[in-house]
């Protein structure tokens, strides 16, 4: 019998299992294909696994749920952390080992519990998005827009509009994920700006191949290219699906805040 814990980060949902102590789970690709399905499995847009870590207090993985390893996932960091909160892991400043390195959090529980994680400096160089050619990747035409792209731990394109409305967004974002030009592919963001400290996005996640109601890293991703063309400025609210993030740009990285809540543990 494997025990599981399902959190969700602004709607955006992982499944996580606790290996602070063994190893549970040893084919992870094929667990997060086959337990992420809504209809046949537990249901999530990934699964997360918490282990120990000699550079960092925890360490995570994420699978998305097409069964792809990331490097990084802003939501999956924080419900990584509430768990290990709520277990006594790690106190209310802590680090995360992550493939995009090592994180430092900090926590306060009001309402929610709420993480505030140090997401490093968003890179804008086409040679560590990874995408080809050289400089910086902004207003680039693209398949009918202009898309600017930045890696702030996984890769994003961004693309400003006038409208969030309608599926058509989510339908044309493959031809984006998938071009060439993105060597690892790339999460897909469209980006409505409110104000000068409030954007609203809709986010095509790589890995899980469809709109996710909150991602992490895209918000930062959005509010550092929003910044980088000087649509807005260094906090911002960003409006998801699921919920609000709010992001702080300083010169030396970027913060990110937001809620993370467990929803209910179960038995395999």
């Amino acid at each position: 019998m494997l025990h599981f814990t399902k959190l969700h980060g602004n709607g955006n949902d992982f499944i996580l299992i606790d290996e602070y102590k063994r190893e549970v789970v040893g084919r992870k690709a094929e667990f997060a294909s086959r337990y992420c399905d809504r209809r046949f499995g537990i249901g999530g847009d990934g699964v997360l696994f918490l282990g120990r870590s000699e550079k960092a207090d925890i360490r995570m993985q994420i699978f998305n749920s097409d069964g792809t390893e990331a490097e990084m996932c802003g939501n999956g960091v924080r419900c990584l952390v509430k768990y290990s909160l709520d277990r006594g892991y790690v106190k209310t400043e802590a680090t995360v080992e992550t493939m995009a390195g090592v994180l430092s959090i900090s926590s306060r529980i009001e309402d929610k519990t709420w993480v505030r994680v140090n997401m490093g400096m968003p890179a804008f160089q086409r040679e560590k998005i990874p995408a080809i050619g050289k400089g910086e990747f902004l207003d680039v035409n693209m398949h009918d827009y202009s898309v600017s792209a930045v890696n702030t731990g996984v890769p994003h394109a961004v693309i400003f509009t006038d409208s969030l409305d309608g599926s058509e967004l989510m339908l044309k974002a493959p031809r984006i994920r998938y071009d060439p030009v993105f060597l690892k592919g790339a999460n897909v963001n469209f980006v409505h700006v409110d104000s000068n400290d409030e954007i609203t996005i809709r986010t095509y996640e790589r890995g899980v191949e469809g709109e996710t109601l909150s991602c992490g890293t895209g918000a930062v991703a959005c509010t550092a290219v929003a910044h980088r063309l000087g649509k807005t400025g260094n906090r911002i609210k960003v409006n998801t699906r699921g919920g609000e993030l709010m992001i702080h740009l300083t010169d030396e990285t970027a913060f990110m805040e937001g809620p993370a809540e467990r929803v209910f543990d179960g038995n395999i």
